[in-house]
């Protein structure tokens, strides 16, 4: 299953909103329906998201009509903006658009729609690696047997395919390995609900659905492993931007003594920010929290608090697994020297 696919001049993306009821592609031929697309959650996930991006960049370029590189570079700009501006805690997305920029400055006119496009693949082709390896890290992790629990989707429906937390537990199954997961729903667009779940029974994973409330129970049982998540933004000291509820599962995690796991390739580790106290956290519409698909579900006039991602601080973190190996305490060295060396 690939999230997204680029097909002669459109991007093929399958539309998340619609699941798991209805599979439905879209193909998207500008940069802004992309960019709505992004913002709507259609395709989602920090790796997906940084990649779509880049192939947003180049439907964008493909209109711009230039006579020099400077107009040329001028118009690109107002694309790479309007991208950046569709989700601000996710890093890839900065990461993406940034070398889309640089590839853009760097090439000649007559040559800066190919070398674009040819750079939006790479970044295509490297997640799919890097997802794979990452999985390979992560797989030495779990033991056969394990019960794993799961929060919103850091699956194949997160990257290209393969998948961050879940490709570490799809890597371990290739392994021989036997692994059961519990799926958090993930309040409160579900995306544990109907994302996670959908698939992880298409893959033939056992898999049980929990509302996020009822984690502390089985965590308290004995009935969990480790715990497994992906991330937005991984912060210089090793601090945790991920979906709203990780924090809370951070907590329960280490007071009841089960690892907590982050998996997350290098393009989400950001060693400008210091810690996650500065990391964007985005706020999204209230509607999200007070209606689901249209229906009503809170009363007319209440406030609404809705901040899509909360910081999980290092300490509670047993390990951060990525392409590049599995990284532990003290996290602010050893993640400069994984990316020096990336």
């Amino acid at each position: 299953m690939r999230t997204l696919q680029w097909l002669d001049g459109r991007l093929r993306l399958l539309d998340q909103t619609r699941l798991p009821g209805e599979e439905v592609y879209l193909d998207l031929q500008s940069y802004s329906d992309l960019a709505s697309a992004i913002k709507e959650l259609k395709v989602r996930g920090a790796p997906a998201i940084g990649v779509a991006a880049a192939y947003g960049v180049v439907l964008g370029a493909a209109k711009i009509r230039a006579r020099t590189k400077g107009d040329f570079v001028v118009q690109l700009e107002v694309v790479l903006q309007t991208l950046a501006s569709t989700r601000p805690t996710a890093v890839n997305l900065f990461w993406a658009l940034d070398r889309m920029r640089r590839v853009a400055e760097k090439s000649k006119l007559s040559e800066v729609r190919d070398a674009l496009l040819a750079e939006a693949q790479r970044l295509e082709a490297e997640d799919v690696q890097a997802n794979h390896r990452l999985g390979e890290a992560g797989a030495e992790l779990i033991e056969d047997g394990f019960t794993v629990l799961t929060h919103c989707n850091a699956g194949a429906l997160a990257t290209v395919e393969h998948g961050t937390a879940l490709g570490v537990l799809r890597s371990a199954r290739e392994k021989g390995k036997q692994v059961q997961v519990y799926a958090s729903e993930t309040r409160p667009l579900l995306q544990g609900a109907r994302l996670t779940a959908w698939e992880l029974i298409r893959d033939g994973f056992p898999v049980t659905l929990i509302t996020d409330n009822m984690a502390g129970h089985f965590l308290s049982r004995g009935a969990i492993d480790c715990v497994i998540v992906g991330a937005d933004r991984v912060a210089a000291n090793g601090d945790v931007a991920n979906k709203i509820g990780t924090y809370s599962l951070a907590v329960l995690a280490m007071e009841n003594g089960v690892p907590f796991y982050v998996a997350a390739p290098t393009s989400t580790i950001d060693l400008s920010l210091p810690s996650g106290a500065h990391i964007p956290i985005e706020e999204r519409a209230p509607d999200e929290v007070t209606q689901f698909r249209g229906v009503t579900v809170a009363p007319v006039g209440v406030k609404v608090a809705n901040p899509a991602f909360d910081v999980t601080p290092h300490q509670y973190i047993s390990a951060i697994i990525t392409e590049k190996g599995v990284v532990r305490e003290p996290y602010g060295d050893r993640l400069k020297k994984l990316m020096e060396e990336a």
